[in-house]
């Protein structure tokens, strides 16, 4: 079963950027990427750049309208995800525990929905 696993944050939550903190938590997240990968739970999984770089996206009686930024504010910002394929929610939790954000932010784990089709 696939499980994303959506690393929240508050904005200004967790190390100052360019702390020995800030060094050490990267650490801990390529040290995670790497035993996830190597355990061969990994799907995918990356960090994403900065609510200022996104743009939402809505189509509503046919017409398209784009804005800068995300849809709604809010106090937690998606830093990023990782995609795992594990056999049950247990272990999709005990690897959601293991992110480091989890400290100071929060971790949504989700199983993926079967489609037919795709």
């Amino acid at each position: 079963m696939k499980y994303m696993l959506l690393i929240y944050s508050e904005a200004d939550s967790g190390p100052a950027p360019d702390s020995e903190d800030a060094q050490a938590e990267t650490e801990a997240y390529i040290a995670l990427s790497t035993e996830l990968h190597t355990s061969g739970k990994l799907v995918s999984g990356e960090p994403l750049q900065g609510i200022e770089t996104a743009t939402t996206l809505t189509v509503r009686n046919g017409k398209t309208l784009t804005t800068d930024g995300p849809f709604a504010e809010t106090k937690e910002i998606l830093g990023g995800y990782y995609l795992i394929d594990v056999p049950d929610l247990d272990e999709a939790l005990a690897w959601a525990a293991k992110i480091p954000t989890a400290a100071h932010g929060s971790i949504e784990v989700r199983p993926l929905r079967d489609f037919p089709g795709m």
